[in-house]
């Protein structure tokens, strides 16, 4: 084989990828296409046995099985009535508060988080649920849009979260403490979103009034609201103490999840056999997507670093000494601006195999930058032009709503993401803290 200069390399693999995408080709198509012509071009037929046995590797971890769990838990609870009655409890606790409807769809979206461990969940539940009657109470629409879009965001952080199980898949961490190490930089962050409405409630009123007197309940009436919380509280508490406390591994505590989505479905008399039938294939469609990406990205991550273009970034740092912090920050950088083309699967298959082991040999904890890197994706799926909330949100909203008022809604939700990050790049101990309490 001829050795062939890593620069090369990179810009040649990396460039072909980033056109075949965006000439429309599926991201697995991208990457398979790529890292194949590639290593056919300079190895041949053995190259064949590469995809064969790298398919193999990709697909031969039990961590893996815990994926379609999740999705079907989510999507089941997702249908089971239970978002409504959330959001209906957070109107009765908290509309007589300016802002409180917001304040609620914010907690009710952090409740969805850690029932479906995906973004678009949330948004598009709360985008049918919550927008209209925070338009029809006279909210800002790019407030409540906003609210809304940085609200699901919260899936990628709070735990379960299905990239968090691919990050760490990839990434060979602790799914446990990947999700200890999630939850308090998650509810941090649902307060900041708090802590920015009832700000901006205050100072203009208008913006997000309260509920009439005739809408406002009573103290008993806010009290057997809480009924509603019983159920996917219960679940979510036992899934997470499970893993957390690693009585059992995540596979296990996925499938107690999935069995108690169905329960829920079933005491809420929405479970029926059509419902049934359309989870399992949801559940099937999206799996199957994700694991032809991981075929494809895995394999592209061995061509790549089969031509010891693996190590580019290790000698382009150690060529140009720079500080190990700033690294860090570029890597933030890059994650910020692939958010704006591509999903949080592509560059999670994509960047994790180059990134970790660079954060390692610079001697950083690597569960503080998985979580560095989670707070990215959140900014990611909102910024414009290709944030998936935007759309997301776009497909559920009133005519009224444009594309542009949407973006002009995820700017003040970007900015406090960044403070986010920012706290976590000045403070880890806000990510570290409850791994380390519990793992030691």
């Amino acid at each position: 084989m001829t050795e062939l200069d890593p620069l090369i390399v990179t810009i040649g693999m990396f460039g072909t990828m980033f056109l075949m995408l965006m000439m429309g080709a599926p991201l697995a198509w991208s990457l398979l296409t790529v890292g194949l012509g590639f290593a056919y071009t300079l190895w041949g037929a053995g190259s064949i046995e590469l995809l064969t046995l790298s398919s193999f590797a990709a697909l031969d971890n039990f961590l893996l099985v815990a994926l379609p769990m999740f999705i079907f838990m989510g999507l089941m609870l997702e249908r089971s009535g239970i978002t409504d009655d959330l959001f209906e409890m957070m109107n009765k606790l908290m509309g007589q508060t300016p802002g409180g409807l917001g304040v609620g769809t914010v907690i009710v979206c952090a409740l969805i988080a850690a029932m479906a461990g995906v973004s678009g969940a949330a948004t598009v539940s709360l985008g049918v649920i919550a927008l209209p009657a925070m338009l029809k109470r006279g909210y800002d629409k790019k407030l409540a849009t906003g609210t809304i879009m940085a609200g699901g965001a919260l899936g990628f952080l709070i735990p379960p979260s299905l990239l968090m199980i691919l990050y760490a898949f990839l990434a060979k961490e602790s799914v446990g403490k990947l999700f200890a190490a999630g939850l308090i930089p998650g509810l941090m962050l649902a307060g900041i979103y708090i802590l920015y409405i009832l700000i901006r409630s205050r100072i203009t009123p208008s913006l997000a009034p309260a509920l009439s007197e005739e809408h406002q309940v009573d103290w008993r009436g806010k009290v057997a609201s809480l009924k509603a919380l019983i159920l996917p509280g219960a679940l979510i508490a036992t899934v997470l103490f499970c893993i957390i406390t690693g009585i059992t591994a995540p596979s296990e505590a996925s499938a107690i999840g999935a069995a108690g989505s169905i329960l829920c479905a079933a005491i809420y008399r929405t479970l029926n056999l059509k419902m049934l039938k359309e989870v399992l294939i949801s559940t099937t469609k999206l799996m199957g997507m994700l694991i032809w990406i991981t075929i494809a990205a895995i394999f592209f991550s061995k061509v790549y670093i089969g031509l010891d273009a693996g190590f580019i970034l290790e000698e382009l740092i150690e060529d140009n000494d720079v500080a190990p912090i700033y690294v860090i920050m570029i890597m933030l950088a890059c994650y910020f601006v692939l958010g704006m083309f591509l999903d949080d699967f592509a560059i999670v298959f994509i960047t994790v195999p180059l990134f970790v082991p660079i954060v390692e040999s610079l001697g950083f904890d690597t569960i503080w930058f998985a979580i560095l890197f989670i707070v990215s994706m959140q900014s990611a799926y909102l910024t414009p032009p290709f944030g998936y909330n935007l759309f997301y949100m776009r497909s559920v909203a009133p005519p009224e709503v444009t594309i542009y008022d949407l973006y002009k809604a995820a700017v003040p939700f970007i900015l406090l993401q960044m403070l986010g990050l920012a706290l976590l790049l000045i403070f880890p101990g806000i990510a570290l803290w409850l791994p380390e309490l519990l793992y030691g």
